[in-house]
């Protein structure tokens, strides 16, 4: 089935990148259409794109496989960025009322200047929904009120100039326009966090593969975004010191790694092949596990601190969420809460934002992608335009005539009339023949009455 209309996005993992389509109906529910994945091997690393032409290309491939489903050409997509420079930085504008009303136009020229600024050796990504404060104190709708003076104090999501200028770099290579660059975290926060949650107060931390981010809210407003240069990776290659392959670390790390290990928990030995990849052998559990719970950790210590400076340690009912590719690994959620003392759950896509496809978007994998559609607001697909069609002359319709054949009337019954007498004609009488007189004397009576005529005439 072709469609006409639709929003693809690609997500740019550390490991994977995923393509993505999906559609919104009219309550602005998601319906995932299509998905793709492809490995991102080295051309990027912890979020940040290292090599411009190979990711254009893996890119391009991603579109075609999803332009394959949709049977439609993609003509944009939405683009999510992330990367370890990734960061908030709070932006404070201020009006002086002088015991004025606070004025629609007042705070639209607040948030212009606040988007017009630009920090040093940093490029702005998103501008979050600032904090109101009239005369010191704070106000959620300052709209109308009275006050001396107003403040409004702004989030924004800052990075390095260079992930912003890497993406705009591909864009010469890649078959689609980029509708939009959007801020992962944010993005996720939005898809997996609830109103009252934010509200409340929560964080999201994603393990990704080469960076975690956390992402937290207080009061409805986001309270500041980190991104720690740390991920389930580093597992991995910690593993691959015992003398074994990536891809033999991978596996081990997943299904033998335990975030709390037990000193006294020592099974069986576990079967490993060696990076000779000739050999086989053994590895104890306790050696594998005492590898993985140093960098874990290393790892919680690190979003513990980001806890701490931003000061929601102390809020009570605070919470964390867990999301990403690394958060499925053994007692992490349990050794999270046992360090942060607060509630910590596993994500799920919230009810309200999924139509149709919810399990794909509860997949670890997919769920960063799906996230991003929802951001989009642009039809990606190709419409084609409309092709009129000239318009034929209307042939003029000649009425014939119409005879109306009128029929005799019955004739009404009359009194015979009597009969016109006609009054006889009188009968022509009939032409006496001429006499002739006959022989000399005939002849001569002729003349002489002739004659007698033409006397009379003259006398006259």
């Amino acid at each position: 089935m072709a469609y006409t209309d639709f929003i693809a996005a690609v997500d740019l993992g550390t490991s994977h990148m995923v393509g993505m389509v999906g559609k919104k109906d009219a309550s602005g529910k998601l319906s995932i259409l299509a998905y793709e994945t492809d490995s991102s091997d080295n051309c990027i690393r912890r979020g940040c794109i290292y090599n411009v032409k190979e990711t254009a290309g893996k890119i391009n491939r991603l579109v075609r496989l999803l332009e394959n489903k949709v049977e439609t050409s993609i003509t944009k997509i939405y683009i999510g960025v992330g990367g370890q420079s990734l960061r908030t930085m709070e932006h404070k504008v201020t009006r002086v009322l002088g015991n004025g009303a606070v004025t629609e136009e007042m705070l639209r020229e607040m948030d212009d200047e606040c988007r017009k600024f630009l920090p040093d050796q940093l490029t702005v990504l998103d501008v979050a929904s600032p904090t109101y404060y009239l005369d010191g104190e704070p106000e959620m709708e300052p709209l109308g009120m009275t006050g001396a003076r107003i403040e409004a104090h702004y989030k924004l999501v800052v990075g390095r100039p260079l992930l912003r200028r890497s993406i705009e770099n591909m864009c010469e290579h890649l078959r689609a326009d980029v509708a939009d660059i959007v801020v992962t975290p944010l993005a996720l926060a939005d898809l997996i966090l609830t109103d009252q949650e934010k509200m409340s107060g929560s964080a999201l931390i994603d393990f990704g593969a080469g960076v975690t981010s956390v992402t937290l809210f207080l009061g409805g407003k986001l309270s500041g975004c980190y991104v720690i240069p740390l991920g389930s990776q580093l597992i991995t290659r910690d593993l691959m010191t015992l003398g074994i392959p990536e891809r033999e670390g991978e596996r081990l790390k997943r299904s033998y790694g335990n975030a709390l290990w037990e000193k006294d928990a020592d099974p069986q030995p576990i079967p490993v092949d060696w990076a000779d990849g000739r050999h086989s052998g053994e590895l104890k559990y306790s050696d594998i596990n005492r590898v993985v719970e140093a960098r874990c950790r290393e790892l919680i210590e690190n979003v513990y601190a980001r806890l701490v400076d931003t000061g929601v340690v102390n809020e009570p009912g605070y919470s964390l969420v867990i999301a990403g590719n690394g958060s499925v690994l053994k007692n992490l959620l349990e050794a999270l809460a046992a360090r942060c003392k607060m509630n910590v759950r596993y994500a799920a896509v919230r009810r309200d934002c999924i139509a149709d496809g919810e399990m794909i978007a509860n997949n670890h994998v997919y769920m960063t992608a799906a996230a991003l559609l929802l951001k989009g607001t642009v039809n990606c697909a190709l419409v084609q335009p409309e092709i009129k069609q000239p318009e034929k002359p209307k042939k003029e319709v000649v009425k014939e005539p119409v005879t109306v054949v009128e029929e005799d009337p019955q004739p009404e019954w009359k009194d015979p009339e009597p009969p016109v007498q006609q009054q006889p004609q009188p009968e022509p009488k009939p032409k006496q023949p001429e006499k002739k007189g006959g022989g000399f004397f005939g002849s001569l009576f002729d003349s002489v009455s002739k004659r007698l005529d033409e006397a009379m005439k003259d006398v006259e």
